[in-house]
C-alpha cells in the first residue's frame, strides 16, 4: 500500500512538472531563451522548413517564406513574403512562439522588436548543415539518435555511396558548377563544392574565390571544364554568355540543367544533399567524357 502511494505520488509529480525551458545560441551569436519547445513556427528560409520537416514536425509549422515548397505538405500553409520582403504583419497575426530565418534576412530586429523570437540560422557548408541540424533538434526538443545525428547519417553515408558508385571516367572529371545567372558559381568551399570534392571530381572554381563568386564569363572559358552543372531556377541559355560557344562541354553537349525540382534539392543545404550527391553522380556518370 505504502509503495502503490509512493508510485501515485511521483506520477502525480511528473504530470505537474512545467515544460522543459531551453536555451540555444543562433548564428547570430544571439541568445534565445524559450519556456517550452517552440510548438508554433514561422520558417522564412526553405532549407530550415525542410529541417523541421525532416525531424516529422512539419505539424509545427503555421507560416513559411514563398520558396519553401518541400515536403507537398507546406504547400497549404500561409506565404509570408521571403527573407528579403517578409510580411510583417502576417507573421504577427500567426502568433508563433518562434521565427525561423536566416542571418540575412532583414525582419529580425522588427519581429523582436514586436515581441517575437527569433532564432537565425544560415547553414553554408556540410559542417554548417550538421550543426543547424543539431540546433534545431534541440528547439524542437528532439533525441539526436531521432533527430540530428539520424539525418547527418544518412546524409553522410549517401554521398559516400554516390561516390563509390562513380567509375574512374567520371572521377576524372573538371566540374563547374552554376548556382545563378551573372554566372555565380559554386567555389571549392561551399557546401556543393564539398559535395563535389568528396565525389571524386575536381571543382574548376578554387576555395580562393570564396563559396558563390560571381565571376567573368571569360574565367570559365579558360577554366574550360569538361562537365558544366546548371542548378539555375531561371533556366536561362547557358551559351549566352560571350565565347562560351568554345568551352569543350558546351560543343560537346556535356551539361546537366537540372530542372525546376531537382534544382531546388542541389542547391539547398539542408536534409535533402543526399538526393543532390545522387544526382550529381547521375550527371557526371552520364555526361563525362
Amino acid at each position: 500500500m505504502k509503495k502503490a502511494a509512493i508510485l501515485l505520488t511521483l506520477v502525480c509529480c511528473m504530470a505537474m512538472a512545467p515544460a522543459r525551458a531551453l536555451q540555444l545560441v543562433d548564428d547570430r551569436g544571439v541568445t534565445v531563451t524559450f519556456a517550452q519547445s517552440p510548438q508554433r513556427i514561422v520558417s522564412l528560409l526553405p532549407s530550415l522548413t525542410e529541417s523541421v520537416c525532416a525531424m516529422e514536425q512539419c505539424h509545427r509549422l503555421v507560416g513559411i517564406d514563398r520558396y519553401s515548397n518541400h515536403p507537398a505538405s507546406v504547400r497549404s500553409l500561409p506565404v509570408m513574403g521571403g527573407g528579403l520582403d517578409p510580411n510583417i504583419e502576417g507573421i504577427v497575426a500567426l502568433r508563433p512562439d518562434m521565427v525561423l530565418l536566416a542571418t540575412s534576412s532583414r525582419a529580425s530586429q522588427r519581429l523582436e522588436s514586436l515581441g517575437i523570437k527569433v532564432v537565425a540560422l544560415e547553414p553554408k557548408s556540410h559542417a554548417d548543415v550538421r550543426r543547424v541540424l543539431g540546433k534545431i533538434g534541440v528547439l524542437l526538443d528532439i533525441p539526436d539518435a531521432q533527430g540530428a545525428e539520424r539525418l547527418w547519417r544518412i546524409i553522410d553515408a549517401s554521398i559516400s555511396a554516390a561516390a563509390q558508385s562513380l567509375s574512374p571516367r567520371a572521377r576524372s572529371a573538371r566540374v563547374y558548377f552554376e548556382v545563378s545567372r551573372g554566372p555565380y558559381a559554386a567555389g571549392e568551399s561551399s557546401f556543393i563544392g564539398e559535395t563535389l570534392t568528396r565525389l571524386g571530381v575536381r571543382n574548376v572554381i578554387p576555395a580562393s574565390l570564396g563559396p558563390f563568386p560571381r565571376l567573368n564569363p571569360e574565367y570559365v572559358v579558360r577554366a574550360n571544364p569538361d562537365v558544366i552543372m546548371v542548378g539555375n531556377r531561371s533556366m536561362q541559355a547557358m551559351a549566352s554568355y560571350p565565347g562560351w560557344g568554345g568551352i569543350k562541354a558546351v560543343r560537346e553537349q556535356r551539361i546537366c540543367v537540372f530542372g525546376v525540382v531537382d534544382s531546388d534539392v542541389v542547391v539547398r543545404p539542408g536534409p535533402r544533399m543526399a538526393e543532390a550527391a545522387r544526382l550529381m553522380a547521375k550527371c557526371l556518370e552520364d555526361k563525362a567524357p
